[in-house]
């Protein structure tokens, strides 16, 4: 058994969330398995925005089956490379487009949860502005330009995009709050930059602005705020939407279309280079996107776009090029390792008592319990698998057949039913 180094914050942050069944937001590196493919697809388009380009993925996967892993993964990778990170989950209440508010809810939502690498947790929008007025301040000091006239000529290129000047002037009353040390002006600068503005009429009473981020504009914001991230000395923007399944539960069809209709919008963009240093990552259930009534290929437009390559099919290969990913299964052999790593991570004593030999037996017995989900959507695996671990801990003497026998575990209430999987041989051979 090796011995895993890791902060106790990262080991602590880890295994919480995975007993929680949630994704852990730092750590990740530590139990990764597979997708080698997939993280080079997403780094050549992380690459690609570094270089002023622009990029479109649909990760693809059943419930339980690892795109928030590997949505939280990318992010964290792309923090390396010096991009800015948006994300959030689409909700009922949050959504692309919508008119009540609704698309200025998820946006945000993503503004809070706006990260950088010095800032992997979120809230990052201030310091994203601190360091554009660092640099207008370092600029000054070299040739002598007065600040407010470097950060004008800085953000002058905003204003070609849509909400480009209010942009820039927001930007503008932040530095002049920051000199003034009037944090109820700057605090409305933030305000301002986060959607929060309900009104336009506060919104011009505190900063003079003609426009405020409504349901209409979030996209267009979006691409002021990759633009403003190069000004401030990143490399770009990366934004996360996971949960793409609540616009195919949407039971009003022109809502779902408009939603459909503002995807096409960024998706042409992306493949047309219209947008810079801008990328998004949209997570999705393989119903959400393939069913004919509901689904992302209910919108003609969208499944033109997003069909998968015939030939790859044909060929019985993947196409890591196209917009699409579909996630393979893990094998049994890349959960056997995940749990190797998960048993060294929490360490002690339930470490010792869990040899390698253990874990197959394990696994076996999550196979006949479980059955094929175990390995296609492992969270179940995963979550009792280390309830197991927690109860070794404090009684490590206790023989894990006894502990396992007669325990009958349930896959996941919201994971799609897989197919039946053959009997693996490997794992038939270890018993209780």
């Amino acid at each position: 058994m090796s011995q895993v180094r890791v902060s106790p914050k990262d080991r602590d942050a880890v295994l919480q969330a995975l007993r929680a069944g949630v994704v852990p937001r730092r750590g990740l590196h530590h139990i990764q398995v597979a997708r080698e493919n997939e993280l080079r697809a997403f780094l050549s388009d992380v690459e690609r925005i570094v270089d002023g380009g622009s990029a479109f993925r649909v990760l693809c996967a059943a419930y339980g089956g690892g795109k928030t892993f590997l949505l939280t993964l990318v992010r964290a990778i792309a923090a390396e490379k010096g991009l800015i990170t948006m994300h959030a989950d689409l909700t009922p209440e949050r959504r692309i487009y919508g008119a009540s508010g609704q698309a200025r809810a998820l946006y945000q939502e993503l503004t809070r949860n706006l990260a950088t690498r010095a800032r992997p947790e979120g809230g990052a929008l201030p310091s994203v502005i601190e360091r554009f007025i660092a640099t207008a301040a370092a600029e000054h000091k070299q040739n002598g330009t007065p600040v407010p006239q470097v950060i004008e000529s800085r953000l002058h290129s905003l204003q070609e995009l849509v909400n480009g000047f209010d942009f820039a002037s927001v930007i503008a009353a932040y530095w002049r709050g920051h000199e003034d040390h009037n944090e109820q002006m700057k605090a409305d600068a933030i305000r301002w930059l986060r959607g929060e503005f309900a009104t336009l009429t506060d919104a011009r009473k505190a900063l003079g602005v003609r426009a405020i981020v409504d349901d209409e504009m979030i996209y267009d914001q979006l691409k002021l705020m990759a633009r403003f991230s190069v000004l401030a000395g990143y490399n770009g923007l990366l934004v996360g939407l996971d949960e793409m399944v609540n616009l195919f539960k949407l039971a009003h069809g022109p809502s779902r279309n408009q939603n459909f209709e503002q995807i096409l919008r960024i998706l042409n963009d992306s493949l047309s280079g219209s947008a810079e240093n801008l990328g998004f990552v949209l997570g999705c259930t393989p119903e959400s996107l393939t069913d004919p009534r509901r689904g992302l290929y209910s919108y003609q437009a969208l499944q033109t776009r997003l069909a998968e390559n015939a030939f790859a099919l044909k060929a019985g290969v993947t196409d890591y090029s196209g917009p699409v990913l579909r996630l393979s299964t893990l094998t049994p052999e890349d959960v056997y390792v995940l749990l190797v790593k998960l048993r060294d991570l929490y360490g002690g004593a339930a470490a010792a008592a869990m040899s390698n030999d253990a874990i197959r037996a394990y696994m076996a017995w999550c196979n006949g319990r479980i059955g094929a989900s175990s390995f296609q959507t492992p969270r179940t695996t995963i979550r009792t698998f280390l309830d197991l671990l927690a109860v070794l801990e404090v009684t490590p003497e206790v023989p894990l057949g006894s502990l396992l026998d007669g325990l009958e575990i349930a896959p996941d209430a919201d994971a799609s039913e897989p197919a039946a999987l053959a009997e693996d041989d490997d794992l038939a051979s270890f018993t209780l």
